[in-house]
């Protein structure tokens, strides 16, 4: 195994998982989730604005605004982002802000990115900026959103106007971020906006997704040559609950292929996958593919970014009763088992070893690529301490069992160089509002009062070593 990675003899004090040099060490956040100040400097509304006033569609009700106040509050948060030693940080541009309503460039909306990343770059923490977190212009969803080609041609003048400003200054540039999620929980099961429970519409947000995917790779490549471009995928290992179930086995084809393969396939093999061009006939697919729109997909990349959070472990039992809006179009008998591993606030079990099991399959799987872990994290329930810290020894469990995963990885030959913990702060958490805490720094959101967690200098620390 490499010197760099190699682990030595546990005892205190000593890094037994150090990393390769030059490994980038950041964390992570989103407009929506952080930024607030939803109706100041021009921005308009998202989908997501639209769908936190529709009731009961987030907890408690709870809205973007005023979220953890970023837009006014982002020089303490990037201070507090430096006494961490973040070498990275990555976060979203809120395309609302950029090109209101989906038209003309906003000026305002491009200063304060501009803001935002000239202040990281004074202290030494590279931007990773991401052009599309979820929040598409409302009166872009008004014209079919992701359903319309039209969508892709819409994206690619608001990265221009991006890149036409920042283009210079940001060495990383993600067009998407987890288009699973915008298509399948935004038009499938509808429990992330724009909420709508139609598998045809989630069908050709695919593909739309995709391609606005390629023209942002071909609008970082003329603007922005020298920097690096890529896409965010999250990505689950699927698990068939018993491997000698032919019904098992088809189930976690069908949901891997509607997970993983569908992005992964047409992004970096320049096709999609045969079996869900079969599985998805009858919703479409090929329907809104044009000449050259997979060559566009599949243009050379210079990361991919992995999100990872959990696997899936799945059963395919014919008896088994679709239950409302899936998630997993044609693949409604299909049910999701618990592994009896245990479970972060938000039910999700904590299964650090799917994360060396998806790195490792990409890297044997797919053509050579540099692999990112852009999203990993925990939501669990923080509670203060008398002395005022706060001692989340569960999400320093988990960052632990997941940083072993990732090492792990890079000895066993992954090409990977980087991880980014979700997510820096607390923020809303999309459809479960406030109600679940990822932070590293805990945001008191009355005083919006930010205390880094025991979790965030035990992190800082790792990055101070290089390793653990």
């Amino acid at each position: 195994m490499p010197e760099e990675v190699r682990s030595t003899s546990d005892s205190e004090g000593v890094v037994t998982h150090r990393f390769p040099p030059g490994f980038v060490w950041g964390a992570a956040t989103a407009a929506f989730q952080i930024e607030g100040s939803t109706t100041v400097d021009g921005r308009t509304d998202s989908i997501w604005d639209e769908f936190c006033r529709r009731p009961g569609a987030v907890c408690d009700g709870d809205t973007g605004d005023p979220a953890v106040d970023h837009y006014r509050r982002y020089e303490r948060d990037v201070a507090l982002m430096a006494e961490l030693g973040l070498g990275a940080y990555r976060f979203s541009i809120a395309w609302p802000r950029v090109r209101p309503d989906g038209g003309e460039v906003n000026p305002r909306g491009l200063d304060f990115y501009e803001r935002l990343v000239d202040l990281l770059l004074d202290n030494g923490i590279a931007p990773w900026a991401t052009f599309y977190h979820w929040d598409l212009p409302q009166a872009l969803e008004e014209r079919g959103g992701w359903t319309n080609r039209d969508t892709a041609y819409r994206f690619a003048e608001y990265v221009d106007a991006v890149l036409g400003r920042l283009g210079d200054r940001v060495p990383v540039w993600t067009t998407l971020n987890e288009p699973w999620c915008s298509a399948f929980l935004g038009y499938a099961s509808g429990i992330h906006a724009p909420g709508r429970t139609e598998p045809r519409a989630a069908v050709a947000a695919v593909h739309h997704l995709l391609l606005a995917h390629g023209l942002g790779i071909a609008a970082v490549r003329a603007q922005a040559p020298a920097a690096d471009a890529g896409v965010t995928l999250n990505l689950f290992p699927v698990e068939a609950a018993d491997p000698d179930s032919p019904a098992d086995r088809e189930a976690a084809r069908i949901v891997d292929g509607l997970q993983n393969r569908i992005f992964l396939d047409p992004v970096l093999r320049g096709a999609y996958p045969a079996d869900m061009v079969e599985h998805l006939a009858p919703y479409g697919l090929t329907e809104h593919i044009q000449d050259g729109d997979l060559e566009l997909i599949s243009a050379p990349l210079d990361l991919l970014g992995v999100n990872y959070y959990r696997g899936h472990m799945v059963s395919g039992a014919p008896d088994n009763a679709p239950q409302g809006p899936s998630d997993w179009i044609g693949a409604e008998h299909v049910r999701f088992l618990s592994t009896g591993m245990p479970l972060t606030d938000s039910g999700w079990e904590v299964q650090p070893p799917g994360l060396l099991d998806t790195l490792i399959r990409v890297h044997q799987d797919y053509p050579a690529i540099p692999l990112h872990i852009t999203e990993n994290g925990a939501a669990y329930r923080d509670v203060f301490a008398d002395d005022g810290t706060i001692r989340d020894v569960d999400r320093i469990e988990f960052l632990d069992a997941h940083l072993r995963a990732a090492h792990a990885a890079i000895e066993r030959g992954v090409d990977l160089r980087g991880y980014f913990y979700w997510s820096l702060l607390d923020n809303f958490e999309w459809a479960e509002g406030y109600a679940k805490r990822f932070g590293i720094v805990h945001v008191d959101y009355t005083t919006q009062v930010r205390t880094p967690k025991q979790s965030a200098r035990w992190y800082a620390k790792v990055i101070s070593d290089n390793g653990f």
